[in-house]
């Protein structure tokens, strides 16, 4: 990244299509040059969103896919909605639309324990050598201008290539 190499550990066992959609997409090269969008500093949503490539939020690959495991029956299935969950710092996990199964190229880098609620899809963690270096770019704040809370950082965080 712009910021250095941020490793990310993905857990294949547990989102093996949102594992494998990753790893397709960065070998294409779809996330070189993708600036992280959105920044979120607040109490119960300390993450970064990155992988649109349009840099709105609403941006993709052009094709959604199913959730995976720990996703639960959050979404209002016959009006049960599951209590906010811990996604710990590290996590790395899919954003979606809100509703159900629209995973696409967009993902959360958690950098500080966040309560969500279990709408997405967990694919691994970021590696503890990548976790101060996103400490760091977040430290500069964001300008506040997303709705979903937080805004576009401040100190940018690209995506410059995957090995």
């Amino acid at each position: 990244t712009s910021i250095g190499a941020v490793p990310l550990e993905l857990d294949r066992a547990d989102a093996p299509c949102a594992v494998n959609s990753l790893v397709s997409l960065a070998r294409q090269g779809f996330y070189d040059d993708v600036a992280c969008h959105r920044l979120s500093t607040d109490e119960g949503a300390r993450l970064y969103q990155c992988g649109d490539p349009s840099g709105t939020g609403t941006g993709g690959p052009g094709y959604t896919f199913a959730d995976e495991w720990p996703v639960t029956v959050s979404h209002g299935s016959d009006g049960y909605q599951a209590p906010p969950t811990l996604y710990p710092r590290g996590t790395i996990a899919m954003a979606n639309t809100g509703r159900p199964d629209t995973n696409g190229s967009q993902f959360f880098l958690v950098i500080g324990d966040s309560v969500l609620y279990p709408e997405y899809t967990v694919l691994g963690t970021v590696g503890e050598a990548g976790l101060p270096l996103l400490d760091a770019a977040a430290a500069a704040g964001h300008d506040g201008s997303s709705r979903l809370g937080g805004g576009t950082p401040t100190t940018p965080v690209v995506i410059t290539g995957v090995r």
